[in-house]
């Protein structure tokens, strides 16, 4: 049977920000997995200084302060890194559509190029594998599927860095599923 990893290379990519509203928010950390086909994995993590306060109501969900992204860097200052970083991967986050929309959005507001290749979203690809399970958010699928915690029970949720983690265990879960499924019916 083929590895799961063998399908990508993948780049599994979370972002905390200030808010829901990727045209009036901005990004406050980002966080990136990349797996080769060789199952080879890299690290990207940065914190980012959105240029404005982090409201309290954000802060209280993913504990990132003023304090903390004082000194970080502004996001054009490592959008092109990063952009280089996932060049050629799939992109793979869980509900997809909001960090794809901050990450465009923070690109277009730098100048830089728009992301163009392949996304995967964990949420979609888990209705597709377990239609049956009612909720989606990445913690109640942790549990549920019963994934390890590859953060050793040191990640904190709504952290990018560990989110990034728990997505790849579910992406490597639901990628075996799939194809232990195509092998069976072969």
């Amino acid at each position: 049977m083929a590895k799961w990893y063998e399908l990508g290379p993948f780049t599994v990519f979370d972002v905390e920000t200030t808010g829901f509203s990727p045209r009036n928010d901005r990004m406050v950390e980002l966080a990136a997995l990349r797996i080769d086909r060789d199952g080879t994995e890299t690290e990207f993590h940065t914190l980012i200084h959105p240029g404005r306060p982090i409201p309290a109501c954000a802060s209280r969900v993913h504990h990132i302060t003023d304090a903390m992204v004082q000194d970080a860097p502004h996001f054009p200052r490592i959008g092109h890194s990063f952009l280089q970083f996932i060049s050629g991967t799939t992109l793979v986050a869980h509900n997809a559509r909001f960090d794809l929309g901050f990450l465009q959005e923070s690109l277009n507001r730098g100048g830089l190029p728009l992301w163009k290749g392949n996304t995967m979203d964990t949420l979609l690809l888990s209705r597709r594998v377990y239609p049956e399970i009612a909720s989606r958010k990445l913690q109640d699928l942790r549990v549920l599927l019963d994934l390890p915690d590859p953060s050793y029970g040191t990640g904190q949720a709504h952290r990018a860095g560990a989110d990034v983690l728990w997505t790849k265990e579910l992406l490597k879960h639901l990628l075996e599923c799939i194809l232990s499924r195509r092998e069976e019916q072969q």
